[in-house]
């Protein structure tokens, strides 16, 4: 067995290692961080005050207040943009948080890939580990 071999065995243990690790800890802390997670919710307000948006752990609008003075100067493309960028604001915050939530556990552009939904960037970070490189 040549010092590649062995260097590529102590990688792959050193690897198996950390995700008997981490299964542990998500085993004893998963249940609560998952909970924690579900329950996020953050609430942006537009930068003239008169949209309040709250978007949930997914992203998803979960209420819209809108003050009675946006109909004294009635624009409705001007309050659409306004809802939006409100609503993806908070979006962002929410993630930020969900990062930092799960940041014990996952690293940061690993959850971040997976929040995304980038498959690709996920099974490349997981050859990375496996192959010793991070």
């Amino acid at each position: 067995m040549d010092s590649s071999n062995d260097r590529d065995a102590a990688g792959l243990q050193a690897y198996a290692d950390e995700l008997r690790t981490t299964f542990m800890r998500l085993q004893s802390e998963g249940t609560e961080l998952h909970a924690k997670a579900r329950a996020l919710q953050v609430t942006e307000k537009s930068r003239d005050g008169l949209v309040n948006a709250t978007v949930g752990s997914r992203g998803e609008l979960i209420r819209l207040d809108l003050d009675p003075r946006i109909y004294r100067h009635p624009d409705a493309r001007t309050l659409a943009d306004t809802i939006t960028e409100t609503v993806q604001r908070a979006g962002e915050k929410v993630r930020e948080q969900l990062l930092e939530l799960f940041s014990p556990l996952i690293p940061a552009e690993q959850m971040q890939a997976h929040l995304d939904g980038d498959l690709e960037t996920v099974m490349a970070q997981l050859a990375d580990q496996m192959g010793g490189r991070r």
